[in-house]
């Protein structure tokens, strides 16, 4: 997706020590988070592409991590999206392939709205979230900061989620 972009061009990705010197879709594992500071200086930008499964913990302290070093965080958004001009999407977010965000949709920092994702109008998702693969967020959603959201699940409209709230696959959420 981020190749599909023509945004950036990746230079390589920062992984575990036993990682290093291996491949990740063709790209060199280039060094571990000890490199993201002589990263900066070259003036790279970054992205946290560690999924969110069971927690959002690991997101959290890569993107802090991030941030405490001045690093510019790269948003990513797939030319397949549509992201409405009246919705904002905060640094470090990604947004896959064809995701529809609609207006006055407010998305924070480093979250990931995973493809085919539907966010009605007037939703709010604040930082660190994953919306899931065909999830659907009916207009006024309140979704708290760390909520993971599962594939297929529906929302109804004008709900919150609690913050680090875990919606399974699948499943109506109603409040």
């Amino acid at each position: 997706m981020i190749e599909q972009s023509k945004q950036f061009q990746i230079v390589g990705v920062l992984d575990t020590l036993e990682n290093v010197g291996h491949t990740i879709l063709a790209y060199d594992i280039i060094g571990t988070d000890e490199k993201i500071d002589e990263l900066v200086a070259e003036e790279c930008e970054f992205l946290v592409t560690v999924g969110q499964i069971r927690s959002p913990k690991v997101r959290e302290k890569l993107f802090a991590k991030l941030q405490a070093s001045n690093a510019k965080i790269a948003t990513v958004i797939s030319p397949r999206a549509y992201v409405s001009p009246y919705a904002t999407v905060g640094e470090g977010t990604i947004v896959m392939h064809d995701v529809l965000i609609n207006a006055d949709v407010q998305i924070g920092l480093n979250c990931i709205i995973n493809s085919k994702a539907l966010i009605e109008h007037d939703v709010l998702i604040e930082d660190h979230c994953h919306i899931s693969t065909a999830a659907v967020l009916n207009g006024g959603v309140k979704v708290k900061e760390g909520t993971f959201f599962g594939s297929n699940a529906v929302s109804k409209e004008a709900v919150s989620t609690s913050k680090e709230a875990f919606i399974k696959a699948g499943s109506l959420f109603l409040g």
